[in-house]
């Protein structure tokens, strides 16, 4: 029996992987893709698979040893903070985050083994997260340890990570700044005070990493009309690049209504951009795309975004 083309991670243990139930980063958002997904009714056409924990071994392929111990240890606990405000160390965090890497690990391995040509993570796309530190709500760097995990078992060379959160990914930026083989375009809103304050236009990658990395900064208000003229640079930007594998963050923050955020984008740029990188995943890279929830804060934005972008990859 040929399995279907696109696959989706859900599960209890994902949902786990929150702050608590007054917390921007709570237990519902799954639940909310999850809704919005069946609204569609194309349950049926994509494979459910359950998420899967990381090992150790893998997670230190990007993260520090002792810094995955301090997680575990104020996890078993659940007391105090993993970082200096943001995020809690609730009980049962650790075993969560985990299982967070892991799956897109373990969905990274079957596209790459040809099991499945896409796949969409709901609860992933950590991506304040450093090898060392926690930050904004992100404990482990999902992708981060999944990029190191296609390159140690694949031999991958150019692998793209595409963020359209609301909030700049400065945990993969920053960790792949001087990388020539991590190409980023990274569109977020940017300002005074709004977190976490990086993501200039001219940082562009360091050293021989010079020209693989793309900044769009946003202002307050930017709608899809703004999105649409920066994404056709950034199209073309990445077929310039020829990217083996492509990560597309899709945080729903970006849409009018957030929160925690002042974009002002509808689902048409969602589309826009899962449509775009889906096509640039057939001509450039066998079909090779993960997708990754990222923020949200607005439970209606979040059933709304993400069942499109998954619609999108089943084209």
């Amino acid at each position: 029996m040929t399995r279907p083309p696109v696959a989706i991670v859900y599960g209890y243990e994902l949902a786990e992987y929150h702050f608590g139930d007054t917390h921007h980063f709570g237990p519902a958002r799954q639940y909310a893709f999850r809704d919005g997904f069946f609204g569609l009714g194309l349950e049926e056409q994509v494979e459910w698979l359950a998420p899967t924990p990381a090992n150790i071994r893998t997670l230190q392929t990007f993260h520090n040893p002792d810094y995955i111990m301090e997680v575990h240890r104020k996890s078993q606990t659940g007391e105090g903070m993993l970082d200096y405000g943001d995020t809690p160390a609730r009980r049962g965090i650790f075993e969560a985050a985990v299982h967070v890497v892991g799956s897109v690990v373990e969905l990274s391995d079957r596209i790459m083994k040809g099991e499945h040509r896409r796949g969409f993570v709901p609860i992933a796309g950590l991506h304040h997260a450093y090898p060392d530190h926690c930050s904004g709500f992100c404990v482990f760097n999902d992708t981060a340890v999944a990029i190191e995990h296609l390159r140690r078992e694949y031999g991958l060379k150019r692998i793209l990570y595409v963020d359209i959160d609301a909030h700049h990914g400065d945990g993969v930026f920053y960790s792949y700044e001087h990388d020539p083989d991590i190409i980023v375009v990274d569109f977020h809103q940017y300002g005074d005070f709004f977190y976490p304050g990086t993501g200039d236009a001219d940082e562009t990658g360091s050293g021989q990493a010079r020209g693989t990395k793309m900044n769009v900064p946003l202002a307050a208000g930017a709608d899809d009309a703004v999105f649409a003229a920066h994404w056709a640079r950034a199209e073309s930007f990445i077929r310039e690049m020829k990217p083996e594998f492509i990560f597309l963050q899709c945080g729903a923050d970006s849409l009018a209504g957030d929160p925690i955020t002042q974009l002002q984008l509808s689902t048409a740029s969602y589309r826009l951009a899962a449509r775009s990188l889906c096509d640039l995943a057939d001509e450039l890279c066998d079909g090779r795309l993960v997708g990754l929830g990222g923020g949200g804060y607005n439970l209606a934005n979040i059933e709304a975004a993400w069942p499109l972008v998954v619609r999108e990859m089943l084209r």
